[in-house]
């Protein structure tokens, strides 16, 4: 009998040691990378390696603390680990407040209110990481020039990436999938920001881009959304090369217009386009978008329908595509001759140099000839003569 309570202290005390190796290394307080370069506090489970910090263990965040960077131009490196939230108000896993050239990579980041917090910051790249149950995944806020790309976004309370008056930034490649409100959120005053390459799936806003302009949004998968794309008091977008595939809503635009749509595959949404005081452009010139329930015919085999594809009174495609679109086409596709810039170019320079020739030239025209005055008095002697009779009548050379 004693040995078998023995034998069942010893195992309770191995799972205790194996308990005590997993669980996250605590930090009591919020953990700072100074400006100076050190970590506070030091018994922090990040190492220092020059300008690259790498997490040596899981870190478990307390009572709303998080990791502050106050330096610029490193990299925090999570390895792999993860850093663990409580989900308290406004706590943030990760604050970069007027940072530049930060890399965050490889970490795993759950349960605080921003995962990934960028105020006034720009230059920075956020990759390879993994956003889970967070309220939001990651938060840009006045924030340019950043580059988002390769990471998971999962399961988000609001929001996957947020952008507010932030410009210029760079999202691709990533997985941005089942967050409950937004994938990609473009708020307010976002404009020329690149979404390009993800995979977005079973959000209820694929992609909403509201009161922002000059955004490109191409090559992604947009599927299974309640809307795929809305476009909220926003124009001169462009929405081209992107797959979309059984949302309720695909393209919604609201009270937007000027927005240039083409080569996206409109593939058994239950709604291709559901327009609302709009107008856009939804065909290059001369390639529009590949519409699965499209029912026109293609007579002379050109792959473009013959009549256009008509969503409503002030939106039509004039050029449906008959078969998918892919990104090898649009690789390959060769830019007609006459839409080139650089023959337009010579074209209006040769007119202009013409112009001006013909100008001056019409201000020189010469005088009209006229005949010599002959002599009135005196004999009439050929200048040549070669061409005298002899005697005293010369021969008079023809003046013309």
């Amino acid at each position: 009998m004693k040995k078998i309570l023995l034998t069942f202290v010893l195992v309770l005390l191995s799972i205790a040691v194996v308990v005590r190796f997993v669980r996250p290394a605590v930090a009591e307080g919020t953990i700072y990378i100074k400006s100076d370069g050190s970590v506070d506090p030091p018994t922090a489970p990040i190492q220092r390696e020059g300008n690259v910090y790498i997490f040596t263990d899981n870190i478990c965040v307390r009572a709303c603390t998080q990791i502050v960077v106050e330096r610029d131009n490193i990299v925090v490196d999570g390895a792999g680990y993860t850093l663990q939230g409580t989900r308290a108000w406004n706590s943030k896993g990760i604050d970069l407040t007027g940072r530049s050239n930060i890399t965050i990579k490889n970490m795993k980041i759950r349960e605080s209110f921003f995962g990934i917090w960028l105020s006034m910051s720009s230059s920075n790249n956020i990759s390879g990481n993994n956003a889970t149950a967070n309220k939001v995944g990651i938060w840009l806020n006045n924030s340019s020039n950043n580059s988002i790309f390769g990471n998971n976004l999962t399961a988000n309370l609001n929001y996957g990436i947020y952008l507010g008056y932030s410009s210029s930034n760079s999202i691709s490649g990533n997985n941005i999938t089942a967050n409950n409100y937004y994938g990609i959120q473009l708020f307010s005053s976002s404009h020329n920001n690149n979404i390009s390459g993800n995979n977005i799936t079973n959000n209820d806003y694929g992609v909403h881009v509201f009161s922002s302009s000059s955004n490109s949004i191409s090559g992604n998968n947009i599927a299974n959304n309640f809307y795929g794309i809305l476009l909220w008091e926003s124009s001169n977008n462009t929405i081209y090369g992107n797959d979309m595939t059984n949302n309720d809503y695909s393209i919604v635009p609201t009270n937007s217009s000027n927005n240039t749509i083409y080569h996206n595959n409109l593939v058994d949404n239950h709604k291709q386009v559901d327009s609302y005081n709009s107008k856009n452009i939804w065909d290059n010139g001369w390639e529009g978008n590949y519409w699965s329930d499209y029912t026109g015919k293609d007579r002379n085999g050109d792959e473009i329908g013959d009549t256009p594809y008509v969503i409503d009174e002030n939106n039509r495609d004039n050029y449906p595509i008959m078969n998918p679109w892919t990104l090898e086409e649009e690789e390959e596709e060769e830019v007609p001759f006459w839409t080139q810039w650089w023959l337009w170019t010579i074209v209006i320079a040769v007119i202009a140099v013409l112009a001006v020739d013909a100008y001056f030239l019409k201000k020189r025209k010469p005088p009209k000839p006229t005949a010599p005055t002959l002599p009135i008095e005196g004999p009439l002697i050929s200048a040549n003569p070669a061409f005298s009779l002899g005697g005293d009548v010369p021969i008079l050379r023809k003046f013309l």
